[in-house]
Order: C-alpha cells, then sequence, then structure tokens
C-alpha cells in the first residue's frame, strides 16, 4: 500500500530532507538473493561524498517496502550515511492491506531462523556496496521492522548498534541476547498496547541478563507506530501518530548513529 500524499511526511521528516544544493541524494534499486528468492531494496546515499559512509539497514513496517520507508531511508542518508530500506517479503512486495500485512508479518515472526536470514541477506548486499564501510554498521527499524532489526543483532550480526521504533521486543530465546555485538536503542511508547508492560519487563531483563550496553526511551502518550502519519491521531485505537514522540525519537537516533559511529 503506497503514501500517496507527501503531506503526511512528518514536519521534521520534510526538514531532513530539505537538502543544501550541493547534496545529491541518490536512491537505486539493490537487487539481492536468498534462498532462491529475489529482495530488491532501495539504497540511498548522498553522491556528494565521495568517501565510505557507515552503512544503515532500515527495516519497514509490517506493510513491506512501502514509499514512508523509502524516505525514512533517504532521512538517514541525509545524516550522511549509506542506507538500505530492506525488503523482507521479496521482488519488493507490499501488502494490500492489513490483513495481507499480518498474514506475511507473522509467517516471519513464527519462523525468527527466517526472518534473521533475510535480514541478514539484506546487511550483506549493504555490506559488500562499494560506497559502505562494512566494519560500521547498524541496523533499525519501525513497528514489525523494529523486531526484525533486534533478531539480527540476536542473531550475532556485525553490528554497532541496532534501534527499534515502536517495535516488537519478544523473542522466542532470551538467551540469544549475549550474541549482540553493539549497542542497543529502543523507542517506545508508554502506551503501546501491541507492546505491553510484560514484554517490556521480560526484554529488558533479557538486555540486564546478557549484560548488554542498552538504552530504552518511553515517550509519554504515545502508543504503538507512534511515527506514521498514516496511523491516524486516536490513540484509543492502539495506533496513532504522536508529532513530539516522533521527532524526539528521531533526535535519539541521530544522537545514536553520531556516537557508535
Amino acid at each position: 500500500m503506497s503514501l500517496p500524499k507527501p503531506l503526511l511526511v512528518a514536519p521534521f521528516v520534510l526538514a531532513a530532507l530539505a537538502a543544501p544544493a550541493a547534496a545529491a541524494i541518490q536512491h537505486e534499486t539493490l537487487t539481492y538473493q536468498h534462498a532462491g528468492q529475489t529482495f530488491k531494496g532501495d539504497l540511498v546515499y548522498d553522491d556528494a561524498i565521495a568517501t565510505k559512509r557507515p552503512g544503515v539497514l532500515v527495516v519497514h513496517e509490517w506493510k513491506g517496502l512501502v514509499p514512508l520507508t523509502r524516505r525514512q531511508a533517504e532521512a538517514v542518508a541525509k545524516l550522511g550515511y549509506v542506507a538500505l530500506a530492506a525488503d523482507m517479503y521479496g521482488d519488493g512486495r507490499m501488502a494490500k492491506d492489513n490483513q495481507e500485512a499480518a498474514k506475511w508479518a507473522t509467517a516471519l515472526r513464527q519462523d525468527r531462523p527466517l526472518m534473521r536470514a533475510r535480514a541478514q541477506a539484506a546487511l550483506d548486499a549493504l555490506k559488500k556496496h562499494p560506497r559502505v564501510d562494512g566494519d560500521r554498521l547498524a541496523a533499525m527499524g519501525y513497528c514489525f521492522g523494529g523486531g526484525v532489526a533486534l533478531e539480527l543483532a540476536r542473531s550475532g550480526a556485525p553490528l554497532r548498534g541496532t534501534v527499534s521504533f515502536h517495535g516488537n521486543l519478544d523473542t522466542p530465546n532470551p538467551a540469544d541476547a549475549r550474541n549482540i555485538k553493539g549497542q542497543v536503542l529502543v523507542l517506545h511508547g508508554a502506551d503501546d498496547p501491541m507492546v505491553p508492560a510484560e514484554q517490556v519487563a521480560a526484554f529488558q531483563s533479557e538486555m540486564r541478563n546478557a549484560k548488554v550496553d542498552w538504552q530504552m526511551n518511553t515517550y509519554g502518550g504515545a502508543v504503538h507506530s507512534f511515527t506514521n502519519p498514516e496511523s491516524g491521531n486516536d490513540p484509543s485505537k492502539g495506533v496513532a501518530y504522536n508529532e513530539k514522540a516522533d521527532k524526539r525519537s528521531w533526535e535519539a537516533l541521530t544522537s545514536f548513529l553520531k556516537r557508535i559511529f
């Protein structure tokens, strides 16, 4: 499902995309393979930067590689990094509705090894790109994608940092957190019914037990999907856009990336 109205993009993202005249942001389709299937990510970078840059994997919400994810990757590229909006479903597919999105996302959530392997395939493609410094990598994701990014970290992927925006925090194998190599930042809505207090507490225990360098920012009044303007403005539905939480979480991401790189 596409986002046909650019006015839905948050004001702070629009500001991030307002590049100086010298900047030349490029998008290119990065095709890669996993288990005989073709995946098509969106690689975004500023071609005014000649040197190799850190690579940031950006994982989409449950509907797939929608235009919003591409704009989020572009905002990351504006910070001076090479961003790859990953494709978790193959062929750049986007779900036609919530029912199809739930079916696709649930299939991967029920098969964490496959989820990890697809994310790793995207990370490998990013790492090999000639514009990327393969020793400086990070992963981030939104909702479903936040859970994917955390699972990738739990697999032991060579990430300097992992960021989850209102993502699922559960995992079938909490002991795998000891494989995490870099820092972890979780950006969470305090009133998110999709990620309840019990799941938050279990995640925090998981991080403590594995002695991970982790941080969690909790935003008051925010529910699930608080960075997505298409989520509406009624928190009682459990999903809603929250401009303050969106802006503050982006500031937290920006600071985090500077620190790890």
